[in-house]
């Protein structure tokens, strides 16, 4: 057993390996690494002298720490190593490769690689991602503790659990994690599109697929337009139809609205009629325009329903809204007539009619009102919510405030949608 205890892998680069006799063999350059088992075994060590690279087998080791590390093999006997894309080598592989630390919500680096004793073996039992392993590895990691202690700032330690990660194969660019639905869902949606832009965009893709369908719907929209592009592009249509009808119309219009019109047509032809028939209606209008804005998604009830007949209509008809600001009223032509706030539902008599609360001087929208006008409207207003109108007054959408936000101020993974 010649390691006892732990080591991280900048501790040995570098350092001399040592014969029976004292004699210098050379200087460890990189360890390969037993593919495939969850806490991978050090088979070997490369070392190298004069520009020349050896291979010694770990049961070889008499003596292996951060000190010193020595081998039964004399110099006479070292067997050469040559580099090839088979092996699974520690520094060449792993080192510095990108790993997503879900914990965190964003992508990290490889900064060093702990190893413990296991069983007679030196196994690899976590990654550093932390500043640890940035110091430690231009040898200054006890003077970087010591400098932050006089601030009182602590300098913690960053890994991440082997077993947290997949098994590894050789010249990868990046590293992931194993992660179960149960991590995934306590992730925000904007924080795994985050993870996904951050990576390349075959490994975005890959975390993508990891996504169960809900969760895909919620952080389809978080990402950018060609990455939104090639995942849908590239996914079945099955599967593609069922994100598409968990997301909300006004998403899903954005999202499909970027697609060529053929692969639109597919999904939409896959999804729910009612559902589609929404989307297609807000394909329809212009990206800046209120009827490109609003959401299809709202709560229109006649004016005769009683306040108790429409609290018992919101629980079966809003299960699936993200929120609810106000109930709408039409009348008997069923053009809108009024709106009430929740709070008035809940304040006022139940065996009262909607129209007997309701607020009758109702701001409103046209389908073609441009977002100046829809900024300007929420803003003198301080409304959180305006609906849209066709021409006979009958309420086809609604636009929210994070509606007209996300297209004045867009951020980065937000894009314009085309008109189809």
């Amino acid at each position: 057993m010649p390691l006892v205890g732990e080591i991280f892998l900048s501790e040995i680069l570098k350092k001399p390996v040592f014969d029976q006799k004292g004699e210098d063999l050379g200087r460890i350059r990189d360890i390969v690494v037993v593919k495939g088992i969850t806490l991978p075994d050090l088979e070997s060590i490369i070392i190298e002298r004069k520009k020349t690279f050896y291979c010694l087998d770990y049961k070889t080791l008499t003596v292996f720490n951060r000190r010193i590390i020595t081998t039964t093999i004399t110099k006479e006997q070292l067997p050469q190593y040559e580099h090839n894309d088979h092996d699974l080598l520690a520094v060449r592989d792993i080192l510095d490769k990108q790993v997503v630390d879900v914990n965190g919500a964003k992508v990290v680096r490889v900064n060093d690689i702990k190893i413990e004793a296991y069983k007679g073996s030196a196994v690899f039992v976590a990654i550093d991602v932390g500043m640890r392993g940035i110091l430690r590895r231009f040898g200054i990691e006890k003077k970087g503790e010591n400098f932050l202690n006089l601030f009182k700032i602590p300098l913690p330690f960053n890994l991440i659990r082997w077993d947290y990660l997949q098994p590894l194969s050789p010249r990868l660019t990046s590293i992931s994690l194993t992660l179960t639905q149960q991590m995934l869902s306590k992730v925000h949606p904007a924080d795994l599109a985050e993870i996904i832009n951050s990576v390349s965009r075959e490994e975005g893709a890959a975390f993508f697929h990891q996504l169960d369908i809900e969760s895909a719907a919620d952080t389809l929209p978080e990402l950018q337009p060609e990455t939104q592009l090639e995942i849908l592009s590239s996914m079945d249509t099955e599967r593609a139809a069922d994100i598409i009808e968990e997301m909300s119309p006004d998403d899903a219009a954005d999202v499909l609205g970027d697609l060529p019109a053929i692969r639109t047509q597919e999904i939409l032809e896959t999804i729910e009629p009612e559902d589609a028939d929404n989307i297609s209606e807000l394909l329809c209008h212009e990206h800046d325009t209120a009827g490109g804005l609003m959401n299809t998604e709202y709560l229109l009830y006649p004016e005769t329903a009683t306040i108790k007949e429409t609290i018992e209509k919101i629980r079966e008809d809003a299960k699936d809204f993200d929120v609810i600001y106000h109930v709408y009223v039409s009348g008997g032509d069923e053009r809108l007539v009024g709106v009430i706030t929740l709070m008035q539902l809940f304040l006022n008599d139940p065996e009262l009619n909607l129209g007997d609360v309701m607020e009758t001087n109702v701001k409103s929208l046209r389908p073609d009102d441009d977002e100046d006008m829809v900024a300007a409207m929420i803003s003198k207003y301080n409304l959180v919510a305006i609906p849209v109108l066709s021409d006979g007054q009958r309420m086809i959408g609604l636009v929210t405030v994070d509606d007209i936000i996300d297209q004045i101020l867009p951020p980065s993974a937000k894009r314009k949608r085309k008109k189809i």
